[in-house]
C-alpha cells in the first residue's frame, strides 16, 4: 500500500507492532481477570488502589490519579465511585484549594490492595518476568519508558 506522506510500516515493524498490541492486551486482559477472581477488584481498580497506598497518608488529588494511571479524569471518578460504595476510599474537598478533590485510602482499602497485591505480583511474575530473561526484561521496560517520554 502506498500512499504520499505516509511512511507505511515494512513487514518486520508490522510483525512488531502487531505483536505488541496484541500481547498487551492479552496481558491486561489475564490480570485483570485474574484480580477480579482472586481479588475482587479490576486491574484499573488494583492500579488506583495501589498508587494511593504508595504515598503519604494514602492520599492523592483525582487529577493527578489520572495522570499517574493513565486515564481520563471520567473514568478515574467512575472507578472511585466504585470503590468508595465498597469503603475502600473516601472523597473529600483538596486541603490546598478545596476546589480540587482528593481520593484518601481506607483502612478497609489496604487491606483490599494487600490482598490485590499477592494475586497481581503472582500474576505479572508468571505471564510476564518469568517468560523472560533478565535482560531481556530490562531492554522492554527502558524500551516501554522511551515510548512514554516521546507521548
Amino acid at each position: 500500500m502506498s500512499d504520499s506522506g505516509v511512511e507505511w510500516l515494512d513487514d518486520d515493524q508490522q510483525v512488531a507492532w502487531r505483536s505488541y498490541i496484541r500481547s498487551s492486551r492479552a496481558l491486561e486482559t489475564v490480570l485483570d481477570t485474574e484480580l477480579q477472581s482472586g481479588a475482587g477488584m479490576s486491574l484499573s481498580e488494583y492500579e488506583l488502589l495501589s498508587m494511593l497506598s504508595e504515598v503519604p497518608d494514602r492520599v492523592l488529588r483525582m487529577s493527578t490519579l489520572a495522570d499517574l494511571i493513565v486515564q481520563s479524569r471520567s473514568r478515574v471518578t467512575h472507578t472511585a465511585n466504585r470503590l468508595a460504595a465498597r469503603g475502600w476510599v473516601e472523597r473529600r474537598a483538596a486541603v490546598d484549594d478545596g476546589r480540587g478533590v482528593e481520593l484518601v485510602l481506607t483502612d478497609a482499602g489496604l487491606d483490599a490492595v494487600v490482598i490485590g497485591a499477592r494475586v497481581h505480583v503472582t500474576g505479572v511474575r508468571r505471564h510476564l518476568v518469568d517468560p523472560l530473561e533478565r535482560s531481556e526484561l530490562m531492554v522492554l521496560g527502558a524500551t516501554m519508558a522511551k515510548v512514554r517520554a516521546n507521548l
